[in-house]
């Protein structure tokens, strides 16, 4: 699923970067995404007293509400390779009353955890980010107690996501193509492809449906952050280039936002596939 010449170290390692860099804004960045987070959460069916692991969990923004939903008997462990995000996720966690959220860097393909030690395992918007997503469903059905539910969020297909691809095809027409391309976030877009690879990790009563949510920017200046917020390496690599790079990038960017053009501001509709299966 990855390039010839993918280097899946040195992506982990600019991922974390970028993750790291951008996660307070990442946090700040919640509300335009609260639905696809309710929508996941109610995927995941959630009782009292279970133990959760939130993976690619970021700051913390599944971990914190999964918390509500199963404390104070339950327990809740966010996992991320991108210390950052975890520190500010505890931050915040603390801040809104939640002092018992536990958090552990991890590479999500080679979990730090012992076998069935979680009733329930999340991922939200982060199984795409994965050199090789197999293994890290592999990791979470061996960490899930038998029985245990897996409930996890994924774009959709690229044409269903201008909320990332208006910014992609921005960057494509600016900039020249990397010589080893990243791997698609889109690349799991497909529904029966998912439900194959949550099939071949040794999950059933597979359940996967679109969820489609819709963000509204002032400007187009508005998108093109909101969209650096959430690309993690990306993100970093863009962070790199000249900056008169960086303000035609800003620049352009309206010109592919035009088709969403509403009143004196821009609405921009995306879909993603919502899953759950149990081990």
């Amino acid at each position: 699923m990855t390039s010839p010449g993918f280097d899946a170290r040195r992506f982990k390692a600019l991922e974390r970067a970028g993750f790291n860099r951008i996660a307070a804004r990442y946090a700040d960045g919640a509300p335009i995404r609260a639905g696809l987070q309710q929508a996941l959460l109610d995927a995941a069916a959630l009782k009292p007293g279970q133990h959760v692991l939130d993976l690619a969990a970021g700051p913390g923004l599944l971990a914190r509400e999964a918390a509500r939903r199963v404390l104070p008997d339950g327990q809740v462990l966010a996992s991320d390779i991108a210390e950052g995000m975890l520190t500010e996720g505890l931050r915040r966690a603390a801040a809104e009353g939640l002092p018992d959220l536990l958090a552990a860097a991890c590479d999500a393909e080679h979990l730090a955890f012992r076998d069935a030690c979680f009733d329930v395992a999340l991922i939200g918007l982060g199984l795409f980010i994965f050199p090789q997503p197999e293994k890290a469903l592999a990791e979470l059905r061996r960490v899930l107690r038998p029985d245990g539910r897996i409930a996890l969020s994924v774009w959709g297909p690229r044409e269903a996501v201008p909320l990332i691809a208006r910014a992609q095809d921005c960057i494509a027409r600016l900039l020249p193509a990397p010589k080893v391309p990243r791997p698609s976030v889109f690349r799991l877009g497909d529904a029966d492809e998912l439900a194959a690879l949550l099939a071949a990790a040794g999950f059933c009563d597979i359940s996967i449906a679109p969820h489609t949510f819709s963000c509204r920017f002032a400007c187009a200046d508005d998108y093109w952050q909101a969209f650096l917020d959430l690309a993690g390496g990306a993100a970093e690599s863009l962070a790199r280039l000249p900056e008169n790079i960086q303000t035609r990038l800003r620049a352009e960017v309206a010109t592919e936002l035009a088709a969403h053009r509403d009143g004196d501001a821009y609405t921009v509709e995306s879909t993603v596939l919502i899953a759950s299966a149990r081990r």
